[in-house]
């Protein structure tokens, strides 16, 4: 048995792409001596020595530009963000260098850029942030977030070794939280651009990513169990691009459709997902595309009012009843 949690088996992938490949390497802040502030690259600096595992300044722009360099010289480095929050500081490198490399001049740039995201965790304002919606608007970015570990491991494996940049975003949440048997000596790589289905259904379907991915799957749980409803749940996994025969097979199978996310409401990823709906499968739909989002504030520092920010199985189950009722 090889029973792992989620951060072990992000572990596991760095680790393994490490060995297989002398052109990947790990640059960021605290990930070599130290190990890595969630201690996922522990080990690694004794194992891979200094010239792969890099300890950089406290300069997110200028981690990401080495990274950005490195890349187009054939290396391919993943870039650790202490928290996904600072990602902000690499912005104009991130969308105006790496994501425009290869529609300029055809230069690919191999390059992961991963990092703890979401609440739950009371981390306040400036450590919970879900910025997904931040790049999702700019070709020429991939972005995954896995649900599963086993899905933690084969995302990040397939993402190093992806020709164009990914930015891989990692539920903190889900860190310690997640176990799964993972087996001996098993290759795991996950497809960027698929959805998975979690749960079947057929009276409605909910869309999410993600830690929602079980929120979403208690709602479902109870609403069979309370209200004779099913409700399938996909795993989006990949947020750009996005699965559009997942998505609008679901509303065909269904004719209902819940999207949900932690991400606030106005400009997150629910949006598109329900334009997308309603363009291609208006005809097939039986009711209102609903959504079950954060609201439009910074993720709160308090406890209980991080609980109220966060969407909960409460939440999903009362909108799918709604929906399941049409």
């Amino acid at each position: 048995m090889a029973v792992v949690t989620y951060v072990e088996a992000i572990r596991q992938a760095i680790w393994e792409e490490l060995e297989r490949d002398p052109a990947v390497f790990l640059l960021g802040q605290d990930v070599g001596t130290y190990g890595g502030a969630f201690r996922v690259s522990a080990g690694m600096l004794e194992r891979f020595g200094p010239e792969r595992v890099r300890d950089t300044p406290i300069s997110e722009s200028a981690i990401v530009g080495c990274a950005i360099g490195a890349a187009l010289l054939g290396m391919r480095p993943i870039v650790e963000m202490q928290f996904i929050d600072f990602i902000g500081l690499a912005f104009n490198m991130i969308t105006n260098f790496a994501a425009k490399a290869r529609y300029r001049w055809g230069a690919g740039v191999s390059l992961v850029i991963r990092g703890p995201s979401g609440g739950g965790v009371h981390g306040g304002p400036f450590h919970s942030q879900n910025v997904e919606a931040w790049f999702a608007h700019t070709p020429g970015l991939k972005i995954v977030q896995p649900a599963t570990v086993r899905d933690a491991k084969g995302l990040l494996k397939s993402a190093v070794r992806d020709p164009d940049p990914v930015i891989y975003l990692e539920h903190k949440f889900l860190y310690r939280r997640l176990k799964e048997d993972l087996g001996e000596d098993e290759e795991i790589l996950t497809p960027i651009g698929r959805a998975a289905s979690r749960r079947a259904g057929d009276d409605l379907a909910i869309l999410t990513y993600g830690a929602m991915v079980h929120v979403a799957l208690e709602a479902a749980e109870r609403l069979s169990r309370e209200d004779g409803a099913e409700a399938e749940v996909i795993d989006l996994r990949t947020l750009s691009p996005l699965d559009d025969e997942a998505i609008l097979g679901a509303a065909r199978r269904t004719g209902r459709i819940l999207l949900v996310h932690e991400d606030t409401r106005t400009g997150g990823l629910a949006g598109e997902l329900a334009a997308r709906v309603c363009e291609s499968a208006f005809e097939w739909l039986d009711a209102p595309v609903l959504r079950v989002t954060a609201p439009d504030t910074p993720v709160p520092y308090s406890p209980p009012l991080e609980d109220a920010f966060l969407p909960s199985a409460d939440k999903v189950l009362d909108a799918a009843r709604r929906l399941a009722a049409y």
